[in-house]
């Protein structure tokens, strides 16, 4: 019988089954996208139950158009949305609120409170985070003091916290297990990435009850088995990362200096930093990018809030695309020099402003504008976003010189080749894009013995296309210029 691994991918958006075989290849996949509520204005919230059955119903399904006959699915990874919280009774499994997503800025002035009381660099230190609503930890805290009767439960030790890896641990094994991995666990604003513990002093500072909090494992390790009753079988689940850190893992970014980025929802860039947890002065992340054995391998990452949500705004909220792949060819139609600029900072802008109050904004528009140079100026807002962590990392000491792509928006080549041009740097779209599900399943493949060793990994990643940049440095800048001015313009504590 050949070996298979089931990863399972919750986003932003949607959730994801995919089935690999043991040479990485995708076998079979189902996706099926559920709905983002909007309570307030800079809210965004998820009901927990529909990230659970959309992920039960993907994976449900790409196991039943799988022939098991001749087949067994060794190992379960998952990949998750990251920094979104989750409380619920350890008990029922109920939640006491819905799902705050990782885009939500509520929490916005108590961030500000705490910085003006002085406690950004404490935080920064021990976590290698900024002091932003982005962050699991002032999200747990609203819970706590905004839901009546919550923190009382919580301080009995009847409620469970988890990011949503941990949440689909606790429901795939039936209650049975409380945990998460190191990756996720570094995104929460309440683990110290150094001591690999979560940080009591910290955990005072917000008034979270330790009793809340999972126990933190490797990335790829023994998580439990799945219920039986859900797949026919009990599955063991040996891998787990936050999103992000699973396409690198997938982009097989294994040594210091590989950097990928990643093109869903939102937009992220990171930069293996090897075994030194390199401290930002340009407000980029540094993270934990894997943990293997006992051992943190840390990175650098810059994180964009909206990317492909700028096409899905188009799309859905101005409703002037039926499909988000409608957009490559309406740019394709634009001069590059059309004048206008999108900034969308719809929930604020991310790395490396950390503006939780500004907000989107069209510049440029004339009489001639039409619905062409407002989709492509979108296109554009993601690259020169890009530009933005690409120069931060710079400043940095880390530059990233070549790319690795992954996500979504990378099937556009319109876009590939102006971020290459953008960036003044190659771009490089592999041959398998699902790198983060990908990531999820070398983690699982790698715990069982699927796969030998980071080395042989390496080895499978192939590039599907490279794009080069072919735009002079002055039109680079001069385009880069008209959007470094329109950032200012959207900025909350602009003069």
């Amino acid at each position: 019988m050949k070996d298979y691994i089931l990863a399972i991918d919750q986003g932003t958006s949607s959730s994801r089954a995919i089935i690999f075989d043991s040479e990485g290849n995708p076998a079979e996949s189902a996706q099926e996208e559920f709905c983002q509520y909007f309570p307030e204005s800079g809210w965004v919230e998820h009901d927990p139950e529909d990230i659970w059955q959309t992920v039960l119903r993907t994976a449900r399904s790409v196991l039943e158009k799988f022939d098991l006959t001749t087949s067994k699915i060794r190992t379960i990874g998952i990949t998750n949305q990251r920094e979104t919280t989750l409380i619920w009774d350890r008990k029922t499994g109920i939640p006491v609120y819905r799902a705050i997503v990782w885009q939500d800025r509520r929490t916005s002035s108590y961030c500000k409170k705490l910085a003006s009381a002085g406690h950004e660099e404490k935080i920064n230190s021990k976590t290698g985070l900024l002091l932003d609503p982005y962050f699991s930890a002032t999200k747990i805290k609203w819970i706590l003091d905004s839901v009546p009767g919550v923190r009382e439960r919580a301080n009995r030790g009847e409620l469970a916290f988890g990011t949503v890896d941990t949440y689909l641990l606790w429901k795939l094994t039936g209650g049975k297990e409380h945990k998460t991995e190191a990756t996720n666990a570094s995104r929460t604003m309440i683990f110290n990435i150094h001591t690999q513990q979560w940080d009591q002093e910290l955990l005072q500072l917000f008034d979270i009850p330790a009793s809340l909090l999972p126990e933190v494992k490797d990335s790829s390790d023994n998580f439990g088995m799945t219920e039986e009753s859900l797949f026919g079988t009990a599955i063991p689940i040996n891998g787990m990362a936050g999103d992000q850190q699973a396409a690198l893992f997938g982009q097989t970014c294994f040594e210091k200096g590989m950097a990928k980025s990643t093109y869903g929802t939102g937009c992220f860039m990171i930069v293996n930093t090897g075994d030194v947890a390199l401290k930002s002065s340009h407000r980029l992340l540094t993270t934990i990018a894997y943990r293997l054995n006992g051992k943190p391998t840390y990175a650098l990452e810059g994180s964009i809030f909206i990317a492909g949500a700028t096409i899905q705004w188009l799309r859905d909220g101005l409703k002037i695309i039926a499909n988000a792949s409608d957009a490559e060819p309406l740019a394709e139609k634009t001069p590059l020099e059309h004048g206008v600029y999108m900034v969308p900072a719809f929930t604020g802008l991310g790395a490396p402003y950390w503006d939780p109050n500004a907000r989107g904004a069209i510049f440029g528009l004339t009489r001639d504008t039409g619905i062409k140079e407002i989709v492509t100026a979108g296109l554009q807002s993601v690259c020169y976003q890009s530009k933005d962590l690409q120069k931060a990392m710079e400043k940095d000491g880390t530059r990233p010189t070549k790319l690795r792509v992954d996500g979504g928006m990378v099937a556009n080549n319109w876009l590939m080749q102006f971020l290459a041009d953008i960036l003044g740097a190659p771009v490089d779209r592999p041959v398998i894009t699902e790198t983060t599900a990908l990531g999820a399943a070398y983690l699982a493949g790698l715990k069982v013995g699927i796969f030998d060793s980071l080395e042989a990994l390496s080895a499978k990643w192939e590039v599907e296309q490279r794009f080069s940049p072919v735009m002079s440095k002055e039109r680079r800048d001069s385009f880069y210029a008209g959007w470094k001015d329109s950032v200012k313009r959207v900025q909350s504590d602009r003069d």
